[in-house]
């Protein structure tokens, strides 16, 4: 998937944030999570979304065709998703996919720009139970040795078996894998400025009160991380003002990825569904 289209922003630290553009439409920022950048995240799910919107696909700092900086702490990711979401104008809906809606919730919470609010399982950390955190732990740890040693492939190897479960990990092959593979050291930045930050973020509760736009939740019957998934999707209803919860049938987490059909139909019927007149 090409786009010659590309959208750039400049985030509040003077960072580059750019994505591609695919479609036609009223506009639909659909920011990433962890393993991907704009265009590998979502390159299976534009053909289905881009006849009914322009989606722009920005990359997170550090990743693709965004800018980077030394400074990756929370606030500079909210930051990001908002000036990006602002430079497109108004009524803009915005998507997200896993690790990816820390920032988008930080965009909804402070741009006024952002009509609506969809969320594929939202990974908020501090939300793990005992048990999943220990096994985040061995994975953070495999995959940050991996790419020290420059091994960014086993990196992304190391790192999908903890929210993908078997089939969905059956359909990544070893060029996905390799493409994976960028995106982890400016994530690991990212893992480590979050550890050290004390201050607000995106999803503490009094933040979540300030979105006032719709947000549906989607998780899949399938996911591998059930329990988590369900609280944070949990906590994000409790907090935001007009929740929508929704579960998939027969996906997991990664159905953005290789399942991505009933994720993009369920977000044109809420997006349509909410849709203000321009």
């Amino acid at each position: 998937m090409h786009s010659d289209r590309i959208h750039r922003a400049i985030s509040a630290d003077g960072t580059e944030i750019a994505g591609r553009v695919h479609g036609q439409g009223p506009p639909l920022v659909l920011f990433h999570g962890t393993p991907h950048d704009g265009d590998l995240a979502w390159e299976a799910m534009v053909p289905h979304l881009a006849d009914r919107f322009t989606c722009y696909l920005p990359n997170a700092r550090g990743k693709g065709l965004s800018g980077d900086s030394d400074d990756h702490a929370p606030p500079r990711h909210d930051e990001d998703a908002t000036a990006f979401v602002d430079s497109i104008g108004n009524s803009v809906h915005v998507a997200a996919w896993s690790y990816g809606a820390l920032a988008a919730l930080g965009a909804a919470a402070n741009s006024d720009a952002v009509a609506s609010l969809a969320i594929h399982e939202p990974t908020i950390i501090p939300l793990m139970r005992e048990d999943d955190r220990a096994e985040a732990l061995d994975m953070l740890q495999k995959v940050g040795a991996a790419a020290t040693d420059g091994r960014l492939d086993d990196a992304a190897r190391a790192f999908h078996p903890f929210v993908a479960n078997d089939d969905e990990l059956a359909a990544l092959d070893a060029e996905y894998y390799q493409r994976s593979g960028s995106a982890f050291p400016a994530w690991l930045r990212a893992v480590q400025a979050s550890q050290t930050y004390e201050g607000p973020q995106s999803t503490d509760p009094e933040e979540m009160a300030r979105i006032s736009v719709p947000v549906l939740l989607l998780r899949g019957q399938q996911t591998r991380r059930a329990t988590f998934y369900a609280d944070t999707e949990r906590h994000v209803a409790e907090h935001v003002a007009d929740p929508h919860v929704r579960e998939l049938p027969d996906i997991g987490h990664f159905a953005p990825a290789v399942a991505p059909e009933p994720v993009a139909d369920a977000l044109a019927s809420f997006f349509e569904s909410v849709q203000q007149p321009s």
